[in-house]
């Protein structure tokens, strides 16, 4: 790498941090236009930066090379239920060529080991050779963001009944709350998410099922619900933040079916119907993610016309 010195990052490394990522932004918008275009203003980039930096426990390392910044990284941790962790958010880091990526996680990560912290985690722009040099690091994909356009108007194309959901279907739709993460908690995707009761659930719907800043789709199979999906302002996600927020996008943020339903094409019809709700709602596009080893999501959010944004990957130190 001839000259490159990496060395930790510090508080004077923000602006020329900010032309990298304003830089980097730029050219993820040549295949993603739908995605915020102000960040590829240094100034803009520049407030996301110093947000990563002046996060609890931020640290990181930068490239130099001949007086100039290659690239740089900066990771902080996040609540306990990531394990002992750093992540990398979208504003974390930049590089002018992919491999520096490389050396610096090999600075970086040095730290965060030591700390105890051996779960990492980095919000990765779907670009190749970005994801190949972290791929090379030891992480692999964890989770997918998806975007993608408003449709055109159009019914969803199955024999179910798709219908906004009633207070009489908080039962069903308790049921359904639990059927995602029980879904995820087995192979291969093995999440350790928590899985609420039914009680809890059932209270949380009465609370919530009237609230009109969410909009609640039911399939109904033969006069019995067997799936959900929900619909709202990508606002109300705490996932998508940052590049990874376009601006006045809906949300498809939730989507179950019944075990002994799926395989009916209840999920791609509730999915398409969200795609319409947004539509009709004005939303300039549609966001949503999944885990990549949910082989049902995985396959049917693509289907559906999302394509993957950014990838968050994973390495887990010490195993």
């Amino acid at each position: 790498m001839g000259g490159m010195v990496v060395r930790g990052f510090a508080e004077a490394d923000l602006g020329a941090a900010a032309r990298l990522l304003a830089g980097r932004h730029r050219e993820h918008r040549r295949r993603y236009p739908l995605l915020r275009g102000d960040f590829e203003d240094v100034e803009i980039a520049l407030a996301e930066v110093t947000g990563v930096w002046e996060s609890e426990g931020a640290s990181g390392a930068v490239a130099v090379d001949g007086g100039e910044l290659r690239g740089y990284l900066l990771g902080a941790p996040k609540g306990a239920v990531w394990g002992p962790n750093v992540w990398v958010e979208s504003a974390g880091v930049a590089a002018l060529e992919a491999e520096t990526v490389r050396d610096l996680y090999a600075a970086a990560a040095a730290r965060w080991v030591d700390e105890g912290r051996t779960a990492h985690y980095v919000l990765v722009p779907n670009d190749a050779a970005l994801v190949d040099a972290w791929f090379r690091l030891g992480f692999g994909a964890q989770h997918a963001h998806g975007i993608r356009d408003l449709p055109e108007p159009a019914k969803p194309r199955t024999e179910l009944v798709i219908r906004r959901a009633e207070r009489k279907d908080i039962p069903v739709l308790a049921e359904l709350d639990l059927a995602l993460p029980q879904h995820q908690g087995l192979s291969p995707v093995f999440s350790a998410g928590v899985v609420p009761t039914v009680q809890e659930a059932v209270a949380d719907w009465q609370q919530s099922i009237d609230d009109p800043e969410f909009a609640t789709f039911v399939a109904e199979d033969n006069g019995q619900v067997i799936g959900s999906a929900i619909g709202c302002s990508l606002e109300k996600s705490s996932t998508h933040q940052g590049l990874a927020r376009p601006d006045n996008a809906g949300f498809l943020g939730f989507a179950a079916v019944l075990p002994a339903a799926r395989g009916r094409g209840a999920g791609r019809a509730l999915g398409e119907t969200v795609l319409q709700w947004c539509r009709e709602a004005g939303y300039d596009s549609v966001v949503t993610d999944w885990r990549v080893t949910n082989l049902l999501s995985s396959r049917t959010w693509p289907r559906l016309g999302f394509e993957q944004s950014f990838l968050r990957m994973h390495r887990l130190i010490g195993y």
